[in-house]
């Protein structure tokens, strides 16, 4: 995958609570609010890669070159974070 151990195994259980929210999404419990929650929760993962990896482009880099997996999955989330937002605005009560 490109990750040091450490970052792997929280890939691996990031990919485990999208799963989670994706089951929840597709349940009848699924609120409104829990928009919100899925923006943070996409946020969150964003700013970890970067309080693990550093605080700068470097981040999404691994040995000297550019993991992909880091850039596709980060800007998923970003993707996700939007939608979710724009989602909660537009489905206003």
């Amino acid at each position: 995958m490109g990750f040091s151990q450490l970052l792997g195994t929280l890939f691996i259980l990031n990919g485990l609570g999208f799963l989670g929210g994706i089951g929840l999404y597709l349940s009848r419990y699924w609120r409104r609010e829990l928009y919100l929650l899925t923006v943070a929760y996409a946020l969150v993962t964003i700013i970890a890669l970067f309080a693990f990896q550093g605080f700068s482009v470097e981040a999404f880099y691994r040995q000297g070159s550019l993991n992909p997996m880091a850039v596709v999955s980060k800007a998923a989330e970003l993707v996700l974070a939007v939608c979710a937002g724009y989602l909660y605005t537009a489905t206003g009560r």
